[in-house]
């Protein structure tokens, strides 16, 4: 079979590429880029991966990324109703409430254990009110 025939299913519609996705980005929209900017770096500790000016995108972990947006360029609006969470899963949810309590995030809950999930997790908002959820696994 050729390369190319193999790109496509019997029928002739083309076929899912095979390699790898590369990474992740999940892209939010600010009205103030420099605010979120300064709590991505200053109180999560993201890594700046990629920037593309009024974008930009942050390393979490591995291949999965947040990007942040001026709503004025993008590509979506902010909008006051956030119906997203960026969740991400530590070693250790307890000294990361720790250090968002100490960092004064807003809407901080307390670290809660979920048994039907097999997780302790708490939440907060970040400067424009994306909800943040924080979570380890039970042992």
């Amino acid at each position: 079979m050729t390369e190319e025939a193999a790109r496509h299913a019997p029928d002739g519609t083309p076929a899912r590429p095979q390699a790898p996705v590369e990474l992740a980005i999940t892209f939010l929209y600010y009205r103030d880029l420099p605010r979120a900017i300064a709590f991505y770096e200053g109180v999560m500790g993201f890594g700046l991966a990629i920037d593309q000016g009024w974008s930009k995108i942050y390393r979490i972990a591995d291949r999965a990324h947040v990007g942040l947006v001026d709503e004025t360029r993008g590509m979506h609006r902010a909008a006051d109703t956030k119906p997203v969470q960026l969740c991400i899963r530590v070693p250790d949810v307890d000294a990361w409430h720790a250090w968002a309590a100490a960092n004064g995030v807003a809407n901080l809950t307390e670290p809660r254990d979920s048994a039907s999930l097999g997780i302790r997790a708490f939440v907060f908002d970040d400067p424009e009110g994306y909800q943040i959820e924080v979570q380890s696994a039970l042992a």
